[in-house]
């Protein structure tokens, strides 16, 4: 089965950084785009970032403004997302997203609270 163990989402200050890692199994990581999404309360569910089945390839939502770099790595199956100088509009659930060949897989999301 497809799966995800999202982890590295806390409470930081605006300013901080945070970096989130997505393990996934189930499946061969290795062939897939993946990605990374947030939602916040009372807003759509919007891109983050996503990366290519190499890594050669990476995209981001606009609002990123250079802060985020997404990465990964295939002999760990895990992808990543680094976050710089977070602002309290980044707050949200960030889950990590596979386009698998029949549907989307989701994580279960680790949240990022950004706060004084």
């Amino acid at each position: 089965q497809v799966q995800f163990v999202e982890s590295g989402g806390g409470l930081v200050q605006p300013g901080g950084s945070l970096r989130l890692s997505c393990a996934a199994s189930g499946f061969t990581f290795s062939r897939y785009f993946m990605s990374w999404y947030r939602q916040a309360p009372g807003k759509e569910r919007e891109l983050v970032a996503g990366i290519s089945a190499t890594g050669d390839s990476t995209n981001y939502g606009d609002f990123v403004k250079g802060r985020f770099t997404i990465s990964r790595d295939n002999t760990k199956n895990t992808v990543y997302l680094q976050m710089n100088n977070l602002k309290p509009d980044d707050t949200a659930l960030y889950y990590c997203k596979v386009a698998y060949w029949y549907r989307d897989y989701w994580g279960q999301g680790t949240q990022v609270t950004v706060s004084s």
